[in-house]
């Protein structure tokens, strides 16, 4: 419904607060009048309104709500279209994409008003702080409006130069739900599944290579949902989860995808990721895993894009390829460049790797430490266990 209002508005800010009037309003007057027979299009509508009535009271205080107010007041009354109001969320994201923004300011006003990440959750995934991405935010929505940046999905020609943001914002909102930054549950059913029906509007209106690749590691790293937790919300490591439980469908869909990225010749990250992730979904048990392929994927995804996280993945893989002090050496020397000093997974894994190699005084110091940075439940209750099998 934001998405549509937007759309309709025209501003970002005055759709926001018309969204807010027009629940307000629902909460007044359906308890007494009834809930109306579609909902939906009865909260945009009303929204319409209030969104309007606030443009013109504002416009003598602000000259970029003119135009907006001059095209409100010559269009005709707005109709519902269900096939259009679908469409809202992919034209949204293309425009909160769009080149004239920077690059930071694009995922982050993306996961913010496409998915309603909190500005937490989304420095969580950016590794900074919760004020710099509500500036970026801020910028972006201003830029958007002062430049008069058009609310649609680009042409075909220009749909390359827009698509790598677009991708990774489908993916960051993706790992969100995968693994919530914070919170009581391990994973946010709605963000990923949101995730992946944006990723198959993607490849429908582009089936370009990389889009099926970044599918394609959506529905093989889903796949693994039901085994993920245990029946309390407990964490299940990969190695320790009931393979029977991951989804077969999922996993025939995302192969045939990323076999056909890799067929092209044309592939980028997400689609070797996406290999990685079908080597583990096509091995019966961690122990019978191709983990010499997954180093070698690593290695390739390392020079397509060089990640210190994407080193921290293949120092793990190496460590199940040539034993823990292989991968310790190779993730103390990340840690030492200070890039992954306030990152999770870096100092867990280390504790893990330091635990099997029996290491125990560092294991349990890089264990508090990860400890320490946690901010999900289910991850600090399998940290605290680790750590007491180490007293």
């Amino acid at each position: 419904m934001l998405a549509t209002l937007i759309r309709l508005l025209g501003d970002f800010d005055v759709a926001e607060d018309a969204l807010h009037e027009a629940f307000r309003s629902a909460l007044e007057r359906w308890p007494q009048e009834g809930i109306p027979a579609n909902p939906r299009a009865w909260l945009v509508t009303a929204g319409r309104f209030r969104g309007i009535d606030s443009i013109r009271k504002r416009v003598r205080h602000d000259a970029s709500l003119a135009e907006i107010a001059k095209r409100l007041d010559s269009e005709s009354e707005f109709e519902w279209s269900e096939e259009e109001i679908e469409d809202d969320r992919l034209r949204l994201i293309f425009t909160c994409c769009h080149p004239a923004l920077p690059a930071d300011g694009r995922i982050a006003l993306t996961l913010r008003e496409i998915c309603g990440l909190t500005t937490e959750a989304i420095a969580s995934a950016f590794l900074t702080s919760p004020s710099t991405v509500a500036q970026r935010i801020v910028r972006a929505k201003a830029k958007i409006r002062e430049a008069g940046l058009p609310y649609q999905v680009p042409s075909k020609d220009e749909l390359p130069e827009r698509l790598d943001t677009v991708l990774h914002v489908v993916y960051l909102v993706f790992n969100e739900g995968y693994s919530a930054s914070s919170g009581e549950n391990l994973t946010r059913a709605d963000l990923s599944g949101e995730a992946i029906r944006l990723g198959r509007l993607l490849f429908e209106l582009l089936p370009e290579p990389e889009v099926g690749g970044l599918l394609a590691l959506m529905l093989l790293q889903e796949s693994r949902r039901k085994a993920r937790t245990s029946a309390t919300g407990d964490l299940i490591l990969l190695e320790d989860q009931d393979r029977n439980l991951w989804d077969a469908h999922l996993i025939r869909e995302g192969v045939v995808l990323v076999e056909q990225a890799l067929a092209s010749q044309r592939f980028g990250p997400f689609t070797l990721q996406a290999a990685i992730a079908a080597v583990h979904a096509a091995s019966d048990s961690a122990s019978q895993t191709d983990w010499a392929q997954i180093v070698a994927l690593y290695g390739l995804l390392a020079r397509v894009e060089p990640s210190p996280v994407v080193e921290l993945n293949r120092a793990v893989a190496v460590a199940m390829c040539d034993g823990p002090e292989a991968g310790i050496e190779l993730i103390d020397a990340i840690l030492a460049r200070g890039e992954l000093s306030q990152y999770q997974p870096a100092h867990s894994a280390r504790g893990e790797l330091c635990r099997r190699a029996g290491r125990t005084g560092e294991a349990r110091v890089s264990l508090e430490r990860a400890l320490s940075l946690t901010q999900q439940e289910p991850q600090r209750r399998l940290l605290l266990a680790r750590l007491s099998e180490l007293m």
